[in-house]
């Protein structure tokens, strides 16, 4: 589906985005530690990503996460108004979230 194929990419070019922004599907007890984890397993010092994590293919979601994020992102927003519209669509309706830093 192209939305994975889009959020994946997204992952991969905007971490500084993602790594800001929590996922509500439980998967913090998979180690995740926010939504960039759902899609990026590993990267190498200089960025490159080493491993995907295949999580986020079949998550609705991590990828509705992601998606909502890449849409504000390109719509002009800066990471702490996309982490303020995360945590208020998703927050009231999932009970738990990643362990994720705020934007700086």
């Amino acid at each position: 589906m192209a939305i994975i194929q889009q959020v994946y990419e997204f992952s991969a070019r905007h971490p500084e985005v993602l790594q800001f922004m929590p996922c509500y599907c439980g998967c913090e007890r998979i180690g995740h530690r926010g939504n960039h984890d759902c899609f990026v397993k590993s990267r190498a010092a200089n960025g490159t990503i080493t491993q995907w994590d295949e999580h986020g293919i079949g998550c609705a979601i991590c990828l509705g996460v992601g998606r909502d994020a890449m849409t504000l992102f390109n719509g002009g927003a800066k990471p702490a108004q996309i982490r303020a519209a995360i945590d208020k669509k998703y927050g009231a309706f999932y009970p738990s979230a990643t362990p994720t830093p705020q934007p700086r």
